[in-house]
Parts: C-alpha cells; sequence; structure tokens
C-alpha cells in the first residue's frame, strides 16, 4: 500500500468525527509525491496544508493523532506536520488534485501537483530537496517548461510583500537544478523589480 497511504488509513481509522466529515487534506512535500507515483523514501513528516475554512479542533486531533509525540508516529516514523500557506514558495493558487484511489471515511485527501512540489523544494532546497526533484526528473514527471512559468508566477505573488527578498535566491536554486539535474542551460527568468536585490 505504501507507508503515507497506510499512515492516512490509520489516522482516518481513528478519527473522531467532530461535524463536517469528510474533511479535504492537502498533501504537499515528498508525501505528495509518494502519492502520486511509484517513489519511496524515508521521512520524517506529512506535510499537510492547514485547513482554510477548518475549525482548529481539526488541526489539534490531527497533531493528538498523528503529531510527533503520538503512538501513530512510533508505529510509523511519521508524523503530521500541519503547514500555513503563506511558508510554501508557490504562486497565489497552487494546484491539487483529488487522491480517489485512497477511499477513507472521514477525509478526501488531496495532493499537490509533482510540478508544485518541486517549486516548493527550491526555498529549503537540501540533498532530500535534490533527491526528490532528481527522482521526479529521471520518471519523467517534470515538465521543465511549466517549471520556469510556475516559478514565475510564484516570483510575482511574493514580490507583493517581505517574501520578495527571498526570490533571488530560490531562482539560484532554480538553475542549479536546471544545471544538475535537468542538464539544461539556466533560464533567463525575468524577476519582478521587488525582488531585485538593491
Amino acid at each position: 500500500m505504501g507507508l503515507i497511504r497506510e499512515f492516512l488509513a490509520e489516522i482516518d481509522e481513528k478519527w473522531k468525527p467532530i461535524g463536517g466529515e469528510p474533511i479535504i487534506l492537502q498533501v504537499i512535500g515528498s508525501a505528495a509525491l509518494m502519492l502520486q507515483c511509484d517513489y519511496e523514501r524515508g521521512t520524517k513528516d506529512g506535510d499537510v496544508l492547514e485547513a482554510k475554512d477548518g475549525p482548529p479542533t481539526i488541526k489539534e486531533q490531527l497533531i493528538s493523532l498523528a503529531g510527533k509525540e503520538s503512538d501513530l508516529y512510533k508505529q510509523f516514523r511519521v508524523y503530521i506536520d500541519v503547514v500555513n500557506t503563506a511558508i510554501l514558495f508557490l504562486p497565489q493558487q497552487p494546484v491539487f488534485y483529488p487522491l480517489p484511489s485512497l477511499p477513507l471515511k472521514n477525509f478526501r485527501i488531496e495532493v499537490l501537483d509533482i510540478g508544485d512540489v518541486v517549486l516548493s523544494k527550491l526555498k529549503r532546497y537540501n540533498s532530500d530537496d535534490k533527491n526528490d526533484i532528481r527522482a521526479m526528473a529521471d520518471r519523467k514527471l517534470l515538465d521543465h517548461d511549466r517549471l520556469i512559468a510556475r516559478f514565475e508566477a510564484a516570483a510575482d505573488w511574493f514580490s507583493m510583500d517581505a517574501r520578495a527578498a527571498d526570490v533571488p535566491r530560490y531562482l539560484k536554486n532554480l538553475h542549479a537544478v536546471e544545471r544538475d539535474i535537468l542538464g539544461l542551460p539556466p533560464s533567463a527568468v525575468e524577476l519582478p523589480p521587488e525582488c531585485m536585490p538593491d
């Protein structure tokens, strides 16, 4: 079944309904990659985006059931990390797909588009991120032209506030992906003026 699928199924099994189920869980990061293709790697967390309109009790029960100190963490060595959308390097409208292959009673799982997961990994870009991106490229699941278009959309969105200062670093990481993973020359991405260093 796959570790992440088993983990989510256990959360579903142990969930105490609060009303309004099924709850949409939007999965990001490497967990989203593993739910969409034949890719498995060790991971410490299964990132889930914070529910936009859900009551705090959703987050509280998720953390109680499957957070860092939970029994499920001890069983699977994976925990739920509830993430605020604002910290992710993504366009204003990230792309999520339903995952009907994982039918649950209390949740509907949506997974972040593979290209958008790769884009979000340009912020941290550590060795796990590089391995994830390389795995997607090796499986021909990373569309370069679309990645550039989504990068430009995310840069435009980040240019609206203080996050603009970080975008040149993400562009440097994008160029590293192009050079080291895709074997391509760096794209001539024109950043919004707000993202340019003084």
